[in-house]
């Protein structure tokens, strides 16, 4: 698929399928904070759904047959998460009833990942580390799990008691980058966090009285993880501070429908990539033999001399799939496949929606 399918629905159609080309955009987009793809049958069920063929219930029930005819056999293959998850979210998305409450938050993951995940809507009991790129293998302090209903609790207990009255819009960004970051930071699930903490941020901002209604999330949704990330991570020994700059860059992209640019290189922890950005501005690539001490635990010389040749190649906008990696570096499908794992785990590669399963860009 060359275009983006929902494009047309989004900026051209009545009212009723603009909202649900926006839902299901966002919907598909979201997918890139954990990494996944959705399939091409995804996609043609949603214009389905917009054209109104066919309602949210019948989307999920067509989802449901298709997936028990076409069983996933690999089991590291998401797609079917991918395309179930999406479909809820545009149908949550869709509906305008909300509250503003943590039963709201909770059953929001529940709707998301019920038969997914068997914790589905529940409390994680639990704690948790996960490595991240952009800390350069560092992790957030998340949520201890005894106190994570209390401090669930509290935070919404504070914004409910939070007047928006008289704030510049600055102020309103900067106070909404704290919310959802805090509110992200204690990562009530074992998954599936981020999704569910978007589908409820996008609700109540509609509360607020934005529409939230272009493409920011739909095609920036990895940038927006990170950017949580950057919010909840502190290492004064390097001078690295907690920030939500990058939070309020993209929230300023979301609510005022600002051009910014979103680079998820420019917050990775070292400034290296950013530097890199600045001195090959002209040649738009990274230099990854300049990079060596910073990425060698993460990938051997052979992957990052395959990493740089790709970059040389592609630049920052191209996008690309397995088949690209088979020619340009004359590896087999599963090595293709296996090396585009690791660009995006180590967010090197972002997810690109509306061209198809499996295609991407760099970061």
């Amino acid at each position: 698929m060359n275009r983006d399918p929902f494009k047309e629905y989004i900026k051209e159609s009545e009212p009723s399928k603009r909202v649900k080309g926006y839902a299901w955009n966002t919907a598909i987009g979201l997918q890139a904070v954990d990494g996944l793809k959705t399939s091409d049958y995804l996609i043609r069920t949603a214009v389905r759904n917009i054209e109104g063929e066919i309602s949210f219930e019948e989307t999920n029930s067509l989802l449901k047959t298709y997936y028990e005819e076409n069983p996933i056999q690999d089991e590291s293959d998401r797609t079917e998460e991918a395309d179930k998850v999406s479909a809820r979210i545009a149908a949550l998305l869709s509906e305008q009833a909300f509250s503003f409450t943590p039963h709201e938050y909770l059953s929001i993951h529940k709707k998301l990942f019920e038969g997914i995940y068997p914790h589905a809507g529940c409390i994680r009991d639990y704690n948790i580390t996960k490595k991240e790129w952009v800390l350069n293998g560092g992790t957030v302090i998340y949520g201890n799990a005894d106190e994570l209903r209390a401090t669930l609790d509290y935070d919404f207990s504070e914004e409910r008691k939070f007047s928006y009255k008289n704030l510049t819009m600055n102020e309103i960004i900067q106070h909404l980058a704290v919310f959802v970051s805090r509110l992200w930071q204690i990562h009530v699930f074992g998954e599936g966090n981020t999704r569910t903490t978007a589908v409820f941020f996008i609700k109540y901002l509609r509360t607020l009285g934005f529409d939230v209604t272009n493409d920011t999330f739909a095609k920036n949704a990895w940038y927006f993880r990170n950017a949580l990330v950057r919010a909840n991570f502190n290492d004064l020994k390097n001078d690295v501070h907690e920030t939500t700059e990058f939070l309020e860059i993209f929230l300023r992209n979301l609510l005022l429908n600002e051009k910014n640019p979103l680079h998820n290189r420019a917050m990775h922890i070292s400034g290296l990539f950013l530097n890199s950005e600045k001195a090959n501005i002209g040649a738009k690539k990274v230099n990854i033999g300049a990079e060596k001490a910073n990425i060698e635990e993460l990938f051997t010389a052979k992957t990052r001399a395959y990493v740089q040749t790709l970059q040389e190649t592609l630049g920052s906008e191209t996008v690309f799939g397995r088949s690209d990696v088979q020619r340009i570096l004359g590896l087999k499908p599963t090595r293709s496949s296996a090396l585009l794992r690791e660009m995006n785990e180590y967010g090197i590669i972002e997810p690109v929606s509306g061209y198809g399963k499996g295609k991407y860009r760099f970061v």
